[in-house]
């Protein structure tokens, strides 16, 4: 008999509730394993198919979205671990990758992180030979550009507007979870594949306005976060490199590879927009030339283009 993934979940705490499990017990159970069964549901993942991979990435996702601890980390694999056990115990499932992932309590890299060159190769890969084709690779190259120069999230790019860009400061003003606001620079890199996009934004729309969103699609309309995720896999695809990219992935690659190269924290985490920042007025507070300086120094895609 085959059985929904929330299915096996009632199941799992009805038998925690039967070996006397209390409600705080059960009322976490539920939270943790649900969370990541919603993330699967999302990815098109079903449990018997999910992978060691998948359950980092879950748990990456977590850090950045609800700034989990180690010990809150450990509190979901384990939940997650126990679930997928007990399934396979009682032959609902034949995988168990949970079983392959321990999360030590010591900090360790992000997950699937991949390096400079690699990210580099996807960015500069030659433009396709059909014209319409070239037209998506402008726009997409813009969004790559902008998802591993500024560290956005996959919403903070989708909802980008025109008048969010100062392209003489190089500097981008972001609204983030909570609707709090952020500027951020970006490279020159960005700024030529922006510039470029846009004369192809003027061709499927013509022109725009300050409040129009950054990227759209062919007919005009704004693209969708699933649309930028599928366009992000196709084009690492499309470069022949083995990874399964994501807007989420970049992030974690601009933030590696600016504190590898900068060791300036603060200034990454103002980048960034972690929930320790406060609101917009704190910004009158800093440094922007400071901010664009560690960047230009410690971005590998800052750097200046020679005419």
């Amino acid at each position: 008999m085959q059985y929904g993934a929330m299915q096996l979940l009632s199941m799992w705490l009805k038998d925690r509730k039967i070996q006397n499990q209390s409600e705080h017990t059960l009322d976490a159970y539920f939270r943790d394993v649900s969370g990541f069964i919603d993330f699967c549901y999302q990815k098109k993942i079903e449990l018997k198919q999910v992978e060691a991979s998948d359950l980092r990435e879950y748990l990456a996702f977590k850090v950045e979205q609800d700034q989990l601890s180690s010990s809150s980390l450990q509190r979901h694999l384990t939940a997650i671990r126990q679930f997928m056990k007990w399934a396979e115990q009682g032959n609902y499932l034949t995988i168990n990758a949970a079983d392959d992932l321990q999360i030590k309590r010591q900090p360790r890299p992000l997950p699937g992180m991949i390096d400079i060159e690699t990210v580099n190769q996807i960015i500069d890969q030659p433009a396709p030979e059909k014209p319409i084709e070239q037209q998506l690779w402008l726009r997409d190259k813009a969004i790559l550009e902008l998802l591993y120069s500024s560290g956005l999230r996959l919403a903070e790019i989708q909802g980008l507007t025109i008048r969010d860009i100062d392209f003489n400061r190089l500097l981008l003003r972001i609204t983030g979870k909570g609707n709090k606001t952020r500027i951020v620079p970006f490279g020159s890199k960005a700024k030529q594949s922006l510039i470029g996009w846009l004369k192809i934004y003027r061709i499927w729309k013509g022109e725009f306005s300050p409040e129009s969103s950054v990227f759209i699609t062919q007919r005009g309309n704004a693209i969708t976060p699933r649309q930028i995720e599928n366009r992000v896999k196709f084009q690492a695809q499309r470069a022949q490199v083995n990874v399964d990219l994501h807007p989420h992935l970049l992030r974690h690659c601009f933030a590696s590879h600016m504190l590898s190269n900068s060791g300036d924290l603060r200034a990454v985490q103002e980048m960034l927009g972690h929930s320790n920042l406060t609101t917009t007025q704190i910004y009158t507070h800093i440094d922007f030339d400071r901010l664009a300086q560690v960047y230009d120094q410690a971005h590998p895609r800052a750097q200046k283009i020679l005419k």
